[in-house]
C-alpha cells in the first residue's frame, strides 16, 4: 500500500507531462522525422530570403516593402486566381461577404509584422532582434489557449524553455564572433519594434492555423495574398517610391528580387502543410534554426567566424522541438465552460476533453500525425 502511495504522486506527475503511455517507440516515429525535416526546409526557405537581403543589402538597395509586394503578388496570382474559379460558398465572393474584415486584420498583421521587424534593424543591433523576435512563441502560445483552445503540458513548456536555451547560445556566439550587427541610434524604438512584430506574427500564424485546420489552405493564402497584395502596395507607394526608382536594375539585383519572391512564395505556400500538421507554436521552434543555416551560409559566403556554439545551438533547438512534438497537445471542447480550467491530470475521464482516458494512447497519436 505504501509502495502504491508513493507511485501516486509521480503517475500524476507523468500524466501532467503526458508521458504516462510513452516509450521510445512512440517518441521515434517516421510522423516525428518528417515533421522535423519539414519544418528545416522552412529554415532553409528563410535562410535563402536572408542571404538575398544581405546581398541586396551590400547593393545598397533597402526596399522590403517592395520585397514583401513581390511575395504577396505572387500568391494572388496563383491561389487569389483558385478561389476565381471555385463554385457556391468556396468562391471568392462569398468569403469576401461573410468573412472580409477577419482575412483583413490577418492581412495587416502579416505585412506590418514583416515591416517592423525589418525597420527595426535601423535602430536595433542583431542581438537584440534575435532575443527579442523569440517573444513571439510565448505569445502564440498564450493566443492558441484562449482562442484555439489549445491545452499545453508541463513538457511543452520545457521544450519552449530548451528551444530559447538555444537561442541564447547562439547569440552568444554571435558576441563572441564580434557579430553584434545593426545600429544603436535609438535601441528602444527599435526593440519596440521587434516586440510589435512578434505580436503582429502571433496574430497572423494563430489566424493561419484556425484556417488550415477548418477552412482550407487555398483559402488562407488566397485571401494572405489578395489583401497582402493591397495593403503592401499602398504602403509601398507611399513609402518606397523614391527608393525604388533609385535602385539601378542588372541582372544581378533582378536575380536577388526573384530569389527572395520565390523563397518567400515557397515559405508561405509550404507553411500551411506543416501547420495542420503540427501546429503554428511547433513550427516556430522549428524555424529558430533559420538564423543558424544563415549563420552557417555566412561562413561561406560573407566570411563570418565560424564557433563550435553554432553546432551546440543547432542541436539544443533540435532536441526542443523534438520534445514539443514528441507529446502531443490536446484541447478543450467549446462548451466546456468555466471547468475547462480544471486540471486535466486530476480527472482522466472527463468530458471536457477530447478523448476519454481508456483511448488516451491512441487519440493523441492520431492527433499529432493527423495532416491534410
Amino acid at each position: 500500500m505504501e509502495g502504491l502511495e508513493e507511485d501516486r504522486p509521480c503517475a500524476k506527475w507523468r500524466l501532467a507531462c503526458g508521458l504516462h503511455s510513452y516509450n521510445l517507440r512512440d517518441v521515434c516515429t517516421w510522423s516525428l522525422l518528417k515533421t522535423i525535416v519539414m519544418g528545416q526546409v522552412l529554415s532553409l526557405l528563410i535562410c535563402g530570403t536572408a542571404v538575398s537581403c544581405q546581398y541586396l543589402a551590400d547593393a545598397k538597395v533597402e526596399t522590403p516593402m517592395l520585397q514583401s509586394f513581390l511575395n504577396y503578388a505572387l500568391l494572388l496570382i496563383v491561389y487569389t486566381t483558385i478561389l476565381c474559379f471555385r463554385k457556391d460558398e468556396r468562391n471568392i465572393i462569398q468569403i469576401l461577404k461573410t468573412k472580409w474584415w477577419k482575412y483583413l486584420v490577418m492581412g495587416l498583421a502579416d505585412v506590418e509584422a514583416n515591416y517592423a521587424v525589418v525597420k527595426a534593424y535601423q535602430f536595433t543591433t542583431l542581438t537584440s532582434i534575435q532575443l527579442l523576435d523569440c517573444f513571439v512563441i510565448p505569445v502564440l502560445m498564450l493566443l492558441s489557449w484562449f482562442l484555439l483552445k489549445t491545452r499545453y503540458r508541463l513538457v511543452h513548456f520545457v521544450a519552449v524553455g530548451v528551444c530559447l536555451l538555444g537561442v541564447g547560445a547562439m547569440v552568444g556566439a554571435d558576441i563572441l564572433a564580434g557579430r553584434d550587427q545593426g545600429s544603436r541610434s535609438d535601441v528602444v524604438l527599435g526593440d519596440g519594434l521587434v516586440l510589435l512584430s512578434a505580436v503582429l506574427y502571433a496574430v497572423s500564424n494563430v489566424c493561419q492555423e484556425y484556417t488550415v485546420k477548418n477552412l482550407s489552405r487555398i483559402e488562407f493564402l488566397g485571401m494572405m495574398g489578395l489583401f497582402g497584395t493591397v495593403i503592401s502596395g499602398i504602403q509601398l507607394l507611399v513609402l518606397e517610391s523614391k527608393a525604388v526608382s533609385a535602385i539601378k536594375w542588372d541582372l544581378h539585383i533582378s536575380m536577388l528580387f526573384a530569389l527572395y519572391a520565390l523563397c518567400m512564395y515557397a515559405l508561405y505556400s509550404f507553411m500551411p502543410v506543416v501547420v495542420k500538421m503540427t501546429s503554428a507554436t511547433a513550427v516556430n521552434l522549428s524555424m529558430l534554426t533559420a538564423d543558424l543555416f544563415s549563420l552557417f551560409c555566412g561562413i561561406f559566403l560573407f566570411y563570418y567566424k565560424f564557433s563550435t556554439l553554432y553546432i551546440i545551438s543547432f542541436v539544443i533547438i533540435t532536441v526542443g522541438f523534438i520534445m514539443f512534438n514528441a507529446v502531443p497537445t490536446y484541447s478543450a471542447l467549446p462548451d466546456s465552460g468555466s471547468s475547462e480550467n480544471e486540471d486535466p491530470a486530476a480527472d482522466g475521464t472527463s468530458s471536457r476533453l477530447l478523448y476519454a482516458d481508456g483511448d488516451y494512447q491512441r487519440t493523441e497519436t492520431v492527433t499529432a500525425v493527423d495532416a491534410m
